[in-house]
């Protein structure tokens, strides 16, 4: 019977019908719409670059030039981790005899984590036009991230019923939250207050499914467009601000505030504390920065004495 096997080169002989079957396959598992997505644009993306990689005999070299292009971390990373997962499904399928990405690892990655100043939050927030409903929208969003640390893309898939303004609290639904874990967050009556006066300014003809933070036309704003808008209200204060930032920027003032490491990790989502740890590092910083020009030993040494070496 082993002469009757079919020979899966023959099932998909193009990399394009691979890849058709394993967006499939990886729709019917579950797979969110922006990971997909992923899957689809960074394997096409490859494919397109280097046509010959889907030979046996070509894919390995073609896997290292690519990955070998000067690129940021993250780019990088996103990159390996998209094409791995796709050539793992080719090996199952009998396409590849290995996963020619297994050996290659992900670059560590620093992170970036901004400090905004309370003086430029308040500029920011000035800047929209409260007097429309884009510019509410705006300002709603962006005192919620700063409130809550939401992430940018959980924010603008929340609905009206996520949100509980009697116990001030707003849930993010596991089909939305990036660890696929739902969350509640506490949000301040000050945040809940502008966010129901967002909602008493929606269409009427809108109904439940329009979320939260839509256009003025009732769709579901992008994030890139979000992205956009915010870059252009911090070019107006002479800064450079992402909406991510604003997710810094609560997460160490919490922490400044002394809110506890384990509730900040369970408010930003985190599967992990290891990515919450960066900001009690950045946290703990400020304190040695105040310690220095506030201990009262600092004051009985003249400056040019307060360098002692340590043995």
């Amino acid at each position: 019977m082993a002469g009757n096997k079919l020979d899966p080169r023959n099932i998909y002989p193009i990399w394009e019908s691979a890849l058709e079957t394993f967006i499939f396959e990886k729709r019917a598992e579950g797979k969110s719409d922006r990971t997909v997505f992923d899957y689809d644009s960074h394997v096409k993306r490859f494919f397109k670059l280097y046509p010959q990689a889907y030979e046996k005999e070509n894919v390995r070299k073609c896997i290292l030039d690519y990955l070998g292009k000067k690129v940021s971390v993250s780019t990088f990373n996103l990159r390996l981790s998209n094409l791995k997962i796709f050539f793992g499904w080719c090996v199952n399928e009998g396409l590849f005899d290995e996963n020619p990405t297994c050996k290659i690892k992900k670059r560590r990655n620093p992170g970036r984590i901004v400090d905004i100043s309370e003086h430029d939050i308040v500029k920011l927030l000035d800047c929209p036009d409260l007097s429309t409903f884009t510019g509410l929208r705006d300002y709603s969003l962006m005192l919620l991230s700063i409130d809550t640390g939401i992430r940018p893309k959980e924010a603008l898939t929340l609905l009206p019923e996520d949100i509980d303004i009697s116990v001030l609290e707003i849930r993010v639904k596991s089909q939305n939250a990036k660890t696929r874990l739902a969350r509640t967050l506490p949000i301040s009556i000050q945040t809940a207050k502008v966010i129901k006066k967002l909602l008493n300014a929606r269409y009427s003809q809108w109904d439940q499914s329009v979320p939260i933070f839509c256009t003025y036309e009732g769709c579901m704003m992008e994030v890139n467009s979000w992205y956009q808008r915010v870059a252009r209200y911090a070019k107006r204060i002479g800064k450079k601000i992402r909406p991510y930032d604003l997710r810094h920027t609560f997460a160490l003032n919490f922490l400044r505030n002394e809110g506890h490491v384990i509730a900040l990790q369970k408010i930003m989502g985190h599967a992990d504390i290891s990515m919450t740890k960066r900001y009690v590092a950045l946290s703990n910083k400020d304190i040695h920065d105040q310690h220095i020009i506030a201990s009262p030993v600092q004051k009985l040494f003249p400056k040019k004495n307060r360098k002692i070496k340590l043995k």
